[in-house]
């Protein structure tokens, strides 16, 4: 018999199985479109997926002396994996990039996660592949996005029955963009196993590409967060740095994704004295344009940000700064759409949307 206190998770984690989609809200009206500046310009988009989950406080948890803690924040964590019914939220992705039609898309927190909860007592077995998710949505729309880049980062079995793997990936528009080369890497230095299971690795994409006869090489990330009140600045500067030398001798780079650091931070310094400059900084100057972040649960009403963490950043496009527009996506009420509980974001990052000249 399944104990009460064990039946929202249930109920949960079924609905996170059956539903393979929800209506979606209107979203707001982007200035970021592909005809913006013409057949000269390219678009791009980055767009942390988000698990879905608070990862952090199963890790506190595992990682604790206590051992009495696990298995609740466990719980709790399908629990609230049901609740961000990611289905759903890849119907308003795929939404985004058919209104934006970007050349190239980075994603990061690209998950891979396999539940049995049959030893708990539970008949619950969900198998959710972010990308394929995601790809078939985009394929239903009529649109043709290849994916030619992907990195495997952080993994974690923390207990029997139970999988995470996370991964960087990179699409493009394969009815405009010609890629040359593509791939992928985890960074040279990163933390490591944090607890039973659990190991953090972060990596990058990239792809050197031909767009209108002219050659851009694109890059995605998604460098280390802070780890349990631990200030990683100077891990992050590392990471940065090691793209921005494997990228030193292409001529024109758009570098995107989930720095997870601030525009005063060390990695900005690494990347501005490395030639790049910060789009949303050069074009939406005085804007703070925060993108970080939505309750775990995505339930927040309005979004609530406090740092910009979600970046493009280019080089060799355009003499100086570059020219273009620069946007957010999820970062308004309009962008929400129906969850199974309540209402939610399409992840608990904002995306950032660029169309460069």
């Amino acid at each position: 018999m399944i104990s009460s206190r064990l039946l929202p998770i249930l109920f949960a984690v079924t609905m996170l199985g059956c539903r393979d989609g929800a209506p979606t809200a209107p979203a707001a009206d982007l200035s970021v479109t592909p005809a913006a500046f013409g057949a000269g310009g390219i678009t791009v988009m980055t767009q942390n997926m988000y698990v879905g989950a608070d990862v952090d406080a199963v890790i506190g948890a595992l990682a604790s002396p206590d051992p009495n803690d696990d298995v609740p924040a466990l719980l709790f964590a399908i629990q609230t994996l049901g609740e961000t019914d990611f289905p759903a939220r890849a119907d308003a992705l795929a939404d985004a990039i058919a209104r934006t039609r970007p050349h190239v898309v980075g994603l990061q927190e690209v998950s891979v996660i396999d539940i049995d909860l049959t030893g708990l007592g539970l008949p619950v077995v969900v198998h959710l592949d972010f990308l394929a998710i995601l790809q078939a949505k985009l394929a239903a729309r009529g649109l043709h996005y290849q994916l030619v880049a992907q990195v495997q980062n952080i993994t974690a079995v923390p207990l029997p029955g139970i999988s995470l793997v996370d991964h960087d990936a990179m699409l493009v528009d394969a009815d405009r963009v010609t890629v040359a080369s593509a791939g992928g890497q985890n960074f040279a230095v990163n933390v490591g196993v944090v607890a039973p299971g659990i190991e953090l690795k972060r990596g990058w994409v990239f792809a050197r590409t031909s767009i209108g006869g002219e050659p851009y090489t694109f890059v995605s990330l998604h460098a280390e967060a802070d780890l349990a009140g631990a200030h990683l600045d100077g891990l992050r500067a590392l990471q940065l740095s090691e793209v921005a030398g494997t990228v030193a001798g292409d001529a024109r780079v758009v570098m995107m994704g989930d720095f997870n650091d601030v525009p005063t931070s060390t990695m900005h310094q690494v990347l501005t004295g490395a030639g790049f400059t910060d789009a949303w900084a050069a074009l939406r100057p005085g804007v703070i344009g925060f993108t970080c972040c939505h309750l775990p649960n995505l339930s927040d009403h309005v979004a609530d940000f406090s740092q910009r963490i979600d970046y493009v950043f280019t080089r060799g496009i355009g003499t100086g700064k570059p020219i273009g527009l620069i946007d957010l996506f999820g970062n308004v009420p309009a962008d929400r759409l129906a969850g199974p509980a309540h209402p939610i974001w399409p992840s608990d990052h904002a995306g950032v949307q660029a169309t460069l000249r």
